[in-house]
């Protein structure tokens, strides 16, 4: 029989398994919340079974947490895992499965884009790591009989989702309001605290979640993503696979007529397709950065661009290896038909399959007009816009300066004078002798010593150290041209003639935009300019020669001193603070109140005996609140002794009167029921503390040491 006030043991129980649940379901970042539900939902739907069979025959106790897990692993099975089964029968393969997602599904998800597919070798590990931690959980609460104990096994689970992605803002708060509320529930089981103060336990809990909240927001005002495990693992590639084709640009050219690939479906607005993009220069190679994983269920738009972007698809047929690499976007959404690998910050795709192969890639490409380019600053937040240039030559330092005054902030405008001297100031080199190379000695000759000749390999390195060394956010991409026209059956062929590289400036709010300072996309498969190839097109046409361009006007509420001495970011981290402590205050000026309002409401609804006490206790916390002092020892008349000091003698008749009324509850061998006279004699203390003034009423209203219990003496 459970006493009234008191949580009961199955409360307890059902807070161990959502500890485990929530640490569970904190993955859906990684899986979707509803590839979750079921597996991790019959995980702990089983384990409270198997906790109440122990309660019916208390002889399985001691197999309780075998048989929890049986039936936990089966759960699983035919949750999770149920397209390996025969008929809902486990399989040879069920197990092997289920094996490789306890010990390499945490890794494979790792090495997966996000949201992942919920294949079972990977979706697996998350409904185990539940399982195993609701077990530990209950074993640890019905034997140890220490309630907090059993909530590690959860929060290790919790630890583990934040690794992977961490919840953050609303979310984060929330979660640990949660976890609070649990670990309050459990110590009022475990200690026979009464549900009354169940809410004392958890309010400090709530304010301390918020501010700390805030504070992680003050300390990181740019909202810089966190750590994740993800940023560690990638899908490693074999070295002697990965050419690059920047060096192939010159044999191509000299060998125009074979087909590389053929494609059906949408044609990029840009009228490119990137083959690889490489932002890593060491003076010698050009080479790509960042690390491949495998493609889960669908890329999203990538944050951080603040233009719509719409879905596009394309089938495209590649029948001449161009080494690992896919003709793809810069944005890409899904890959099907072929095993391939992407890198998300880039868009590069790569297969170990060998050609012909056939796929189908989605992408998202921004609706960009001229007007979200031509005021725009750049982005140097993006990856691989800002990497290293090895020794640069003093000349080239130089000629960077003269090309672009100092005075001019990195802009794309600033990006676009950069594209119109490089095309003004030398020639694409065509015919046999095509020049190659694009490191340091091939960039001095083709920008300074020789004829400024040169391919689209040259412009394009070219550019690219130019643009970085005047804090442009630049790289380096090869690809090739959409054809302008498409063949009889409808289909587009890209031919060797086509291949190309390109720079592309990091723009804020816009992300990726690629520029042409060589003019090769503008030759044979050019077609009509549309979309963002547009928007690049009417830039150029508005731009003012070099020395009469302006610096575009800074956001509201910077100067020029701010963006050289960081004090941006200090304004920023000063208005947060300031909107944590206007919240502070607020949840202060309401909670206290709310919390003592609460708990006079749940003191009048006792009876008899109990609801003598809770009077004194009433009124004895009235008065501490408005700074009498009180000890844990003092009787009624102890404190109409010194409630004198307020100089109103209705508090003090009123205590006296309640000194009565506890008398007759706790000595009376008849113990009448004097809990109304008790609660008549707090009326009449209050209505004697309202006549004091309104700054002492105030304070005591929101005066926090009323939540405790008052001290010894």
């Amino acid at each position: 029989m459970e006493r009234a006030g008191v949580v009961t043991p199955r409360i307890a129980d059902v807070a161990v398994l959502a500890a485990a649940a929530i640490g569970g379901l904190l993955f859906a970042p990684v899986f979707g919340l509803t590839a979750l539900l079921l597996p991790i939902g019959a995980v702990v739907l089983v384990t409270y079974g198997v906790t109440e069979l122990g309660r019916r025959f208390p002889k399985t106790v001691p197999w309780r947490p075998v048989i929890a897990v049986l039936a936990g692993l089966l759960a699983v099975i035919e949750t999770a895992l149920s397209g390996t089964t025969a008929a809902g029968i486990p399989t040879g393969e069920t197990l092997a499965v289920l094996a490789a997602g306890a010990v390499d599904g945490w890794q494979l998800t790792l090495r997966t884009t996000w949201p992942a597919r919920p294949e079972p070798e990977l979706i697996s590990f998350v409904p185990l790591a539940v399982l195993v931690a609701a077990v530990l959980g209950i074993e640890l609460l019905h034997r140890l009989r220490r309630p907090l104990v059993a909530l590690v096994p959860g929060l290790l689970v919790l630890v583990l989702s934040q690794a992977y992605v961490a919840v953050t803002g609303a979310a984060a708060v929330a979660t640990g309001i949660g976890y609070a509320v649990i670990a309050g529930l459990l110590l009022v089981s475990g200690g026979g605290i009464a549900l009354p103060r169940l809410l004392k336990l958890v309010a400090p809990a709530v304010v301390l979640g918020v501010v700390g909240a805030l504070a992680l927001a003050v300390a990181d005002p740019l909202g810089r993503p966190a750590y994740s495990l993800k940023d560690d693992e990638s899908v490693p590639l074999a070295e002697e696979s990965v050419t690059s084709p920047l060096s192939e640009i010159a044999y191509r050219t000299k060998n125009p007529s074979p087909q590389v690939f053929r494609y059906t479906g949408d044609t990029p607005a840009s009228r490119r397709w990137p083959l690889a993009v490489l932002d890593e220069f060491d003076g010698s190679n050009w080479l790509p950065g960042g690390g491949f994983r495998r493609l889960g269920a669908e890329i999203p738009p990538r944050t951080g661009e603040q233009v719509p972007a719409a879905r596009r698809q394309a089938t495209i047929e590649m029948s001449a290896p161009s080494g690992p690499w896919l003709p793809g976007q810069t944005s890409p959404a899904s890959v099907t038909g072929v095993d391939a690998l992407v890198d998300e910050t880039r868009g590069t795709l790569v297969t170990t399959e060998p050609s012909p192969l056939r796929y189908t890639l989605g992408w998202w490409e921004p609706q960009v007009g001229s007007e979200d380019l031509i005021g725009a600053g750049t982005d140097p937040a993006l990856p691989g816009g800002l990497g290293g240039l090895g020794t640069v030559p003093p000349e080239i330092g130089e000629l960077a300066d003269r090309v672009l005054p100092p005075d001019l902030r990195p802009s794309f405008q600033t990006a676009v004078a950069l594209e119109r001297y490089l095309a003004g100031n030398h020639r694409l080199a065509t015919g046999d002798d095509l020049p190659t190379g694009h490191g340091w000695p091939q960039l001095r000759r083709f920008l300074i010593d020789g004829d400024k000749r040169g391919t689209s390999e040259q412009f394009a390195a070219a550019y690219v150290v130019l643009a970085r060394l005047k804090g442009i956010p630049a790289r380096l991409v090869v690809g090739y041209r959409a054809p302008e026209r498409a063949e009889a059956d409808g289909t587009h062929v890209v031919r060797n003639s086509d291949i190309i590289a390109w720079p592309e400036v990091a723009v804020a709010k816009v992300g990726w935009v690629p520029l042409d300072p060589s003019g090769a996309a503008a030759q044979s498969g050019s077609g009509a300019a549309n979309g963002i190839a547009a928007a690049v097109a009417e830039v150029r046409t508005q731009l003012p020669p070099v020395q009469k361009l302006e610096n575009p006007p800074l956001p509201p509420g910077e100067s020029e001193e701010d963006t050289g001495s960081g004090m941006g970011n200090w304004r920023t981290a000063a208005i947060v603070v300031a909107a944590g402590l206007l919240i502070l205050l607020v949840l202060w000026g309401a909670g206290v109140p709310g919390v003592t309002a609460f708990r006079a409401w749940r003191r009048r609804r006792k009876e008899g005996r109990d609801g003598v006490i809770g009077a004194w206790a009433e009124a004895r916390d009235r008065l501490r609140a408005h700074g009498l002092r009180v000890t844990a020892g003092m009787t009624v008349r102890d404190l109409a002794a010194t409630a004198g000091v307020f100089g109103d003698q209705s508090t003090v008749d009123g205590l006296h009167s309640l000194a009565r009324s506890v008398d007759a509850a706790l000595w009376s061998g008849m113990a009448p029921d004097v809990a109304h006279e008790a609660w008549a004699a707090v009326r009449t203390v209050r209505k004697g503390l309202r006549r004091r003034s309104w700054a002492a009423r105030l304070r005591a209203a929101v005066n926090v040491r009323v939540l405790f219990p008052p001290r010894a003496a």
